[in-house]
């Protein structure tokens, strides 16, 4: 396969070093990186098989100032939801893409242990299973891909474990101990669940590699972003000074925005949420933390 890989972040690059062992592969992005493989963003979109890993919140714009549609066969490998719109990526790639040409990449995943060849599991989920086993067929022994057809449920998973993770860190981060992370993990899926039931999400997603794998993984680590915002909003940190260490884009603070605004226009209930998102906004974590035990 002829494969470009959109996005030269760290994730991008570690799906980039798995794909060209197997297969003819470049990357590229719209600021030059000096990576072996490295084509113009041009010459990249015109290969018939594209993977696009550009944060969630560039995705609209990116697409509407670069992508020409030619039947492309897309792999997405981001994960969030659009906080403008509320969009989620599938519906913004369809704007763009027939659906049978999309599909969507899940499934517990840290890049830095990708790029070392490390073992996981991944989910490929698509509305076309012959496009997920093309995708599937084209990464290497260490990785396993399961196909699934629930694009919305692994969307909402890929998305909502990035917020919980972010209250995860902020558990450990005021020292609460393994059995308080354990349990807001707990019902962080189970509140990840009831808002993908609404859209339609099948259960058996949440309790899979998509859901609970990628979620347990995430809430837990210091190798997640999303986790280390936790850690330092725990600290009374300014958000600005947490990004700023960080270095890189972390997708659960605009989603966890997105997320909530949607709970509240739909009325589900998502009591993690609307803290994380209080806690983002400036609320004191220790608050954060009563307010969640003392709910009914």
């Amino acid at each position: 396969m002829k494969i470009a890989v959109i996005g030269a972040g760290k994730w991008g690059q570690a799906l980039y070093s798995a794909l060209k062992i197997n297969n003819d592969c470049v990357i590229s992005s719209r600021s030059k990186r000096d990576i072996e493989g490295f084509v113009e963003l041009q010459d990249a979109l015109k290969c018939d098989y594209l993977l696009f890993s550009i944060a969630t919140q560039m995705t609209l714009e990116f697409l509407n100032l670069n992508f020409i549609p030619n039947n492309q066969k897309i792999l997405v490998a981001s994960k969030g939801i659009d906080t403008a719109s509320g969009e989620f990526l599938h519906e913004i790639y369809s704007k763009f893409a027939p659906s049978n040409n999309l599909a969507f990449l899940s499934g517990p995943s840290f890049a830095s242990e990708v790029i070392q060849g490390l073992p996981c599991a991944l989910v490929i989920s698509s509305q076309n299973q012959e496009l997920a086993q093309i995708w599937a067929n084209a990464f290497p022994n260490f990785i396993k891909p399961y196909i699934s057809d629930d694009v919305i449920g692994a969307e909402i998973c890929g998305a909502y474990k990035n917020v919980i993770a972010i209250a995860g860190g902020v558990c450990s981060g005021l020292g609460l101990g393994q059995n308080a992370r354990a349990s807001l993990i707990s019902r962080g899926l189970v509140e990840m669940a009831r808002f993908g039931e609404y859209f339609g999400a099948k259960s058996d997603t949440f309790l899979g590699l998509s859901g609970a794998g990628d979620l347990f993984l995430t809430a837990s680590s210091e190798l997640s972003r999303n986790y280390r915002v936790g850690l330092g909003l725990a600290k009374n940190q300014s958000l600005e000074d947490i990004l700023v260490q960080i270095g890189e884009v972390a997708e659960g603070v605009a989603t966890a925005k997105a997320i909530v605004k949607i709970a509240q226009q739909k009325n589900i209930y998502t009591p993690i949420a609307s803290q994380v998102v209080d806690m983002l906004s400036g609320k004191d974590a220790k608050e954060a933390l009563k307010d969640l035990l003392k709910r009914r």
